[in-house]
């Protein structure tokens, strides 16, 4: 990674074209709107003041435990249960991501959370696809840009990947672009799923897994070869199979001298995409802090890593806040940024020719602006 004196203002980064690969639908409601139908549909929150309810998510999910945090989703998925909620959510969730400078985002979620109120598996996709589209062109009104993909996920922890993997390629021409499965990491392992990955492998149908977040090594190896992942969900504790060297004064990284085990090679060697999320994984334990998130040492490592948000809500984030502690914390530049973003812009679930067009139309040109009018090399 480059490490130059180019100053990066807030505004600045805030300018800056962004894509987002991991990023949680129901982990990114509006607080205002969470109250507004928790009240419609008879759910208790918390609290009912927005602010107050944004600051709760924000310390429940803080303790430091992945199972901890995932029980704040009881309260944004109660409020996801009907088709026009489900609606509102993914069209506010699309406005408020091109606000921040997203210009491709792949939103996930698992349909069959959402059929409490009498949904169809079909209709959930129908819904936030229908939200999905509204948003995009609320935020081609107001001047910005940006597309917006759906990856249905299976929780792993129950036996309907099977079902899930099937609504996927349904709607593979209508919205849903890939599969996932997520949830209670540890115990949980892919292989519980084969014959869904078997299915969606054989249409050719891309894949990414939650892998090496609350567990480790063995949990990636079986992301990448039972489930068929193109990409890996956080993947954070690929750093466990590095061993770095001393730190010194000439080599204060201590990378010079770092050695990988055969699963990293692999990682790295194959260029799978990391679906890192410093905040979050600051907040379940997986990394102490943004300074010292593995995120900074594997990208100068080789490997090919991406800047995602998770659950901007859960950890009161943006694109642009993520970024940005990168830069006052880890020291990233601009270019680092600008490598981020190209990996995850070449790793979306779209077509290759959709890909090219989205780097040279968007991204590029807008890093270009960000260094004065130069085009990084």
């Amino acid at each position: 990674m480059s490490r130059s004196a180019e100053p990066l203002t807030t505004e600045a980064i805030a300018a800056l074209p962004k894509v987002v690969l991991h990023d949680h639908l129901d982990g990114g409601l509006r607080p205002a709107t969470i109250v507004e139908i928790a009240a419609e549909v008879g759910h208790e929150l918390p609290t009912t003041d927005p602010e107050a309810l944004g600051r709760w998510f924000v310390e429940a999910a803080s303790s430091g435990s992945l199972p901890r945090y995932l029980e704040t989703f009881d309260h944004t998925i109660a409020v996801m249960q009907r088709a026009e909620d489900l609606r509102r959510v993914a069209r506010e969730a699309v406005v408020d991501l091109a606000s921040d400078g997203v210009v491709y985002a792949e939103q996930r979620y698992a349909p069959e959370q959402h059929l409490r109120a009498g949904l169809s598996l079909q209709d959930v996709v129908d819904a936030v696809q229908q939200g999905l589209e509204e948003g995009v062109a609320e935020a081609a009104a107001a001047g910005r840009r940006i597309r917006v993909g759906q990856l249905v996920t299976a929780m792993r922890h129950e036996d309907r990947g099977q079902e899930i993997a099937d609504l996927a390629l349904a709607n593979r021409e209508r919205g849903v672009v890939g599969f996932d499965i997520a949830g209670a990491e540890d115990g949980f392992p892919p292989s519980r799923h084969v014959a869904a990955f078997r299915t969606l492998r054989q249409a050719h149908f891309p894949v990414t897994i939650h892998a090496g977040e609350a567990a480790g090594l063995d949990s990636i190896s079986e992301a990448l070869h039972v489930g068929g992942a193109l990409r890996l969900g956080h993947g954070v504790r690929i750093a466990d199979d590095v061993t770095f060297g001393e730190r010194t004064e000439a080599d204060p990284s201590g990378l010079a001298v770092a050695s990988l085990g055969y699963l990293a090679h692999w990682v790295r060697d194959q260029q799978v995409p990391l679906e890192l999320c410093p905040t979050s994984n600051v907040q379940t334990g997986a990394a102490t802090s943004v300074a010292e998130h593995p995120i900074t040492a594997l990208a100068a490592l080789g490997f090919a890593v991406t800047v995602n948000t998770d659950n901007r809500l859960m950890s009161g984030t943006s694109m642009t806040r993520e970024m940005q502690l990168l830069v006052e914390e880890a020291g990233w530049t601009l270019a680092d940024l600008r490598d981020a973003t190209l990996t995850a812009a070449w790793n979306g679930f779209i077509h290759h020719d959709e890909r090219q067009a989205l780097v040279d139309e968007v991204i590029e040109p807008g890093f270009a602006l960000g260094t004065g009018g130069r085009h990084r090399a």
